[in-house]
This record gives C-alpha cells, sequence and structure tokens, in this order.
C-alpha cells in the first residue's frame, strides 16, 4: 500500500526532478588525486649527449637509424659504452630525453614497446596532468644510482603536486600519496629508491611493478654471453654484448638466485663466472653485493605492491656454463618444506619444474615475500606495459578499485615464441605454446597478423597450422623494417611481440 501524499512508483518516471537536479544527474569521473610516477624498464628511455648538439644516442625514430646502430658501418653503440669517468662514478656525459616513444629493437630483448599508451592511461586517471612525473633515466647506470634520483625527484614532485590546488583537494581530507608504476628494471629503480630516501614509504600509498625482475633475469647472463648458439646475426649480438660488458645496469639484472645447473647441484652465479662468459667480474661484485642488501633484513618494503606477472611465456629459468658459453634452460628447481632443493628420492637429483613467464622474467622472479597482490597475465614482457587488460589493472589500482576485480587474471594462456629477427621474403614460424601443464590440441578460434610497429596499421597475417607436431603461424615479413606479431584467442588478451626484418642482402 501507498501512503497517502506519496507518488506510485508508476508515477516517478514523469515526475519533475527537484533542484538542483537537471535532466540527468552528474557523473564523477573516477581519479586518483594522489600524485603518479611512471618508471620505465632497462632501454626505456631515450638518451642524448649533453655536450654540443646534444646529439642522440638512444630511442631514434624510423628502423632506418634503428638497423644502422646494430648493423652499420658506424661507430654504432660506441657512444652507449660507459668510459672511464662513468665507471669512476663522474656522470654527465649523457642525459635521459624522456620515456621511449617508438617501438625500437635490441638483440636477445624481443624488441621494445614505447609507453604511451601507459602514460596515456595514468594521464586519464589523476585529477590534473601535473599529477604525473615521467621518471626518464640512464639506464646504463647502476640501479642504485637511479635509485638516488628517483628518491629526489619523487619527493620534489609529491611537494610541488600536494601545494597545488588539485593536489589539496583530496576526497576524505587526507594528504595526496605517491604512486609508482613501474615496469621491468623500473620496479628496481623503485625499490632502490626506498633504500635511499625510508621516509618514503610513508609518503607512498602503492607500488605497481609490470613485470619486474626482483631475482633477476637469466636473460642478462645470455646477453653478457653473446649467446653464440643463438641464430642471430653475428654483428648486433657482438654489439650488444660489447655494450652490456660495459654497463652496470645490466649486470644489476643478472639472476640473484640458484640458476647454474652443475647436474647434481644448483649453484649461484659468481663473478668469476660472470667474467668468463664475457661480463665484467668487478661490476657483478657491485651487484650482488648490492642485491644483499636489498633482501638483507629490514630493507624497506615496497609499500601495497601489486605486482602484474607474465605468464605462459617460455622463459629462460637457469642455465649451464660450458667452457665460457651459457645455454639457457626452460625449467626451475623445486624447493622442499625447509626451503631446500628439492631432491629425487631415488636418485638424489634436483627436480625441475618449468615455471614459464613472460618471456624474459620468469614467474617466480616476479613478486616479492611482501606483495599484497599478483595479477597473472598470459602476455610477453614488454606487452605488460601496454596491454589494454594490464593497463586496466593499473587505472584500477590507481583509483583504488582494483580490490573488486575478482581473482588474479590469465592463470593459463597461450605461450608465443618467435625470433628475435629475420629475412624480409623468407618464411619463418610464429610458435604457439600452451602454459605449463596444459595442452594445446587445436588451433581453431587463433588467429596471427602482421603490423607495422610504428603506426599498428595491418599489413597482413599468418598461415597457423600444425608444424612438426606444435601448432605456429607461418609468417614472411615483405621488406626490411620492424613489425608487430598479433596473436588472438577467445578468452585472454591479445599476444604481441616485435622483430625486426633485415635485409638478406646486406652481408654486413
Amino acid at each position: 500500500m501507498t501512503p497517502r501524499g506519496t507518488p506510485h512508483r508508476s508515477q516517478l518516471s514523469s515526475a519533475q526532478l527537484p533542484g538542483p537536479w537537471m535532466d540527468r544527474p552528474p557523473i564523477a569521473r573516477d581519479i586518483t588525486r594522489d600524485a603518479v610516477i611512471v618508471v620505465p624498464g632497462i632501454m626505456g628511455s631515450a638518451l642524448r649527449e649533453t655536450n654540443g648538439d646534444r646529439r642522440p644516442l638512444w630511442g631514434l625514430q624510423g628502423v632506418g637509424p634503428l638497423v644502422s646502430a646494430w648493423r652499420g658501418r658506424s661507430e654504432g653503440l660506441k657512444p652507449l659504452h660507459l668510459d672511464d669517468d662513468e665507471r669512476s662514478g663522474r656522470y654527465g656525459r649523457v642525459e635521459p630525453a624522456g620515456l621511449l616513444r617508438f617501438p625500437a629493437w635490441a638483440p636477445f630483448l624481443h624488441g621494445l614497446e614505447p609507453y604511451d599508451q601507459l602514460v596515456k592511461t595514468v594521464r586519464d586517471t589523476v585529477a590534473d596532468e601535473a599529477a604525473v612525473l615521467e621518471f626518464a633515466y640512464d639506464w646504463r647506470l647502476p640501479v642504485e644510482v637511479n635509485g638516488a634520483l628517483l628518491a629526489e625527484a619523487a619527493q620534489r614532485h609529491l611537494a610541488a603536486w600536494r601545494g597545488s590546488a588539485a593536489g589539496r583537494a583530496h576526497p576524505g581530507e587526507r594528504e595526496a600519496r605517491l604512486v609508482f608504476v613501474a615496469h621491468s628494471m623500473g620496479g628496481l629503480v623503485t625499490r632502490a629508491a626506498f633504500a635511499r630516501a625510508a621516509e618514503l614509504v610513508t609518503e607512498t600509498r602503492c607500488v605497481v611493478t609490470l613485470g619486474t625482475p626482483f631475482l633477476g633475469s637469466v636473460k642478462a647472463a645470455v646477453i653478457l654471453g653473446g649467446n653464440r648458439s643463438d641464430p642471430l646475426p653475428a654483428l648486433p649480438r657482438r654489439r650488444m654484448q660489447a655494450l652490456a660488458a660495459t654497463l652496470p645496469g645490466v649486470h644489476d639484472l643478472l639472476p640473484d638466485y640458484r640458476c647454474v645447473d652443475v647436474g647434481g647441484d644448483v649453484l649461484r652465479l659468481t663473478p668469476s663466472d660472470v667474467a668468463g662468459l664475457g661480463g665484467d667480474k668487478e661490476l657483478t661484485a657491485q651487484a650482488q653485493e648490492f642485491q644483499r642488501r636489498m633482501r638483507a633484513p629490514g630493507a624497506p618494503a615496497l609499500p601495497g605492491h601489486r605486482a602484474v606477472v607474465g605468464v605462459a611465456q617460455p622463459t629462460a629459468q637457469s642455465l649451464r656454463l660450458d667452457s665460457g658459453v651459457v645455454y639457457e634452460q626452460y625449467v626451475s628447481f623445486e624447493r622442499d618444506g625447509e626451503g631446500e632443493l628439492a631432491r629425487d628420492p631415488a636418485t638424489g637429483i634436483p627436480l625441475r619444474r618449468d615455471r614459464a613467464g613472460d618471456g624474459t622474467v620468469y614467474r617466480d622472479a616476479a613478486t616479492l615475500p611482501a606483495t599484497v597482490a599478483e595479477t597473472w597475465l598470459p602476455l610477453q614482457h614488454g606487452a605488460l606495459a601496454k596491454d589494454g587488460v594490464a593497463l586496466a589493472h593499473v587505472r584500477a589500482v590507481l583509483t583504488e578499485r582494483d580490490r573488486d576485480r575478482g581473482p588474479a587474471l590469465g592463470a593459463g594462456g597461450l605461450g608465443l615464441d618467435l625470433p628475435d629477427c629475420v629475412d624480409a621474403g623468407t618464411p619463418w614460424l610464429a610458435r604457439l605454446t600452451p602454459a605449463p601443464g596444459e595442452e594445446l590440441d587445436s588451433h581453431a578460434g587463433i588467429a596471427c597478423s602482421v603490423h607495422d610497429a610504428g603506426t599498428d596499421r595491418r599489413i597482413g597475417t599468418g598461415r597457423l597450422g600444425w608444424y612438426d607436431g606444435n601448432v605456429a603461424a607461418s609468417v614472411t615479413l615483405p621488406a626490411p623494417g620492424l613489425y608487430r606479431i598479433r596473436i588472438t584467442t577467445e578468452g585472454t588478451p591479445p599476444l604481441t611481440q616485435l622483430v625486426l626484418a633485415l635485409d638478406p642482402t646486406d652481408a654486413s
């Protein structure tokens, strides 16, 4: 029964809303009023010289300069090598020139995606663009050095934002705080910032890391070793090895766990091991000392840490060393209930398991013991900072809605295994792999497309089928250039990876 004087619900749709309502009630934007800092990964910042005409050294637009850097007859990447002054701590010859805005390529790294979509997502989620700091840094230098610079920049950025009108208007009358969104090595730089300035812990609401190798990556050892068994052309491979051998930043990425398979045991990499495969003994010792301090009792944790972890992609997790040659292995080693190596009861051989990862960082290396939440996505390393599902998760964390998103995403999914570079005009295979423990018995519902890396314009498709008992797409790239291969299927985010096509007639 409706009380006397109260309109029946059938009359409400035509009733005029009382002021101040208009025809449509106002809808507030779902934003954060905190200050956000975006921290890219290794090779994710453009670099230039500080003297003269500030010549660009890395992050060039266009495929021509990129190919010339790796394969041309010029000095190539020599200006990026650390010189004696920089080895002594006298920096300043090179400076960052912003986040990577164009797709790039480097041997062993499967292409480097730009950060424009991540930055746009963050800018669309803040109260004012002044709340966003893009922290470009010289990734050649030690993580500890860049962490100190980030700590100073973060404190300045927060103070400036709190002093602005938009920064003072925080709901609930709490002060604006910091949120870090860090990809790959950027998460290590962020962790180093907290170690440098512990007061940042109370000033930070949360840290989101995307594919950060907290335990290091076997890929760093592969790069330093030059991977002579890899089908990459010799000149790009040698240039990458020569560059990496001078860079503290690469040595900071070496695996910080027992990963050297010696048959009956599993050992840690030593500085002598790294020197034997082509790296720098002194830089390795310094990196290992820094890693030891990062995991020591009392080291600052990442506040409110959310880790986005790539899964299902074929990923090197351990290695063997033989006469200075690195052989990556796509298995990790089991631990027992006391944290020791688990062994087969009959043979005593350490038990192995494929945990996969994002193609660069293996799954268990991308989190920390105090991580608040993990989100698993079947994505390649570079795509973790640009895929739509990953960006939706970043937005949810920024707006403090991530706890409403249900369980972690993408526990299964497909893996993608591509070469770093190929010859234009020659067919090659983009291989699809199931997640560990799963099977791929059909390619129904799967599609492969080829896109120009710079414009993302679709220029062709790959022919899916069974090749040697595995599902793969036969792809032929029409001309030299940088391309993005995209695999789409129902129920999971698209898989993408960059591939460089070279001119097969160029023997340089």
